[in-house]
């Protein structure tokens, strides 16, 4: 049983207070967007710095569609006050969630949670801060000396905010892998035994996460495999721990 006091609700009053949650994370991640609308091009110029700094002197982004310079740093903000509203957001779940766990379950979930958020966030900057400049250092560079880079800001926000996402996910491998130890579905042994699959598997994702690119596909694998080792050494500290835990118990 869950060490909650509180009588078990009915669906509809479950359904009642899940309806509530989300309309308060909708009107949070609304009004974060309301108060970023202002600064919509100050934040696509931040977005776009990686890739500017690599451009010819003469040469700037340009709009092939009639809309896009209003769109496009709108769909950004938007994206943005996701982001920024993601701890809330995931606050709301887990107090819709909280009632129903157990005592150890919620010592161990809030860590959990927390730690997606930071690895979340710590993939994006790892996307922003390593991957875009090389990438776009790369592409820049290679091109025919005849032609002008001159890329549309619809296009460049759509292959960034891809990258964003995957490596966003990807550095939640951690957790997963915490996850499944934890929950009994592997041992940290027989995950460390799949290492040539889960290797292979990695650079598999990132060429379908990605951009068609060998550079961008090789920055998610490496990482991503780096941070299967790293879920698999923590796994075997919490499981380790778990077992002296319950020889202590018997």
């Amino acid at each position: 049983m869950s060490d909650s006091s509180d009588k078990e609700l009915p669906l509809v009053q479950h359904l009642i207070e899940l309806r509530n949650r989300l309309l308060r994370a909708l009107l949070v991640t609304g009004l974060v967007c309301a108060c970023l609308m202002p600064f919509s091009s100050e934040i696509y110029d931040l977005i776009s710095d990686p890739l500017v700094a690599y451009l010819p002197e003469n040469s700037s982004m340009i709009a092939t569609e009639v809309a896009s310079p209003f769109l496009t740093p709108f769909k950004l903000t938007l994206f943005a006050a996701f982001v920024l509203s993601v701890p809330f957001i995931l606050y709301q779940a887990w107090a819709f969630i909280a009632p129903g766990l157990y005592r150890h379950e919620k010592q161990l979930a809030l860590p959990i949670l927390a730690s997606s958020v930071v690895l979340f966030y710590a993939g994006m900057a790892f996307a922003y801060f390593v991957v875009f400049p090389l990438v776009f250092g790369f592409f820049t560079s290679v091109g025919p000396a005849n032609v002008a880079i001159m890329t549309d800001i619809s296009r460049y926000l759509d292959f960034v905010l891809k990258l964003f996402f995957a490596f966003g996910v990807a550095f939640e491998i951690p957790i997963a892998a915490i996850m499944l130890i934890l929950a009994g579905v592997i041992t940290p042994d027989g995950m460390a035994q799949k290492r040539p699959y889960v290797i292979v598997g990695c650079f598999i994702v990132g060429m379908l996460l990605t951009p068609p690119d060998v550079i961008s596909q090789t920055l998610l694998a490496v990482p991503m495999w780096l941070l299967f080792e790293a879920g698999v050494f923590f796994g075997r500290i919490l499981h380790r721990r778990r077992a002296e835990d319950s020889d202590a118990a018997s």
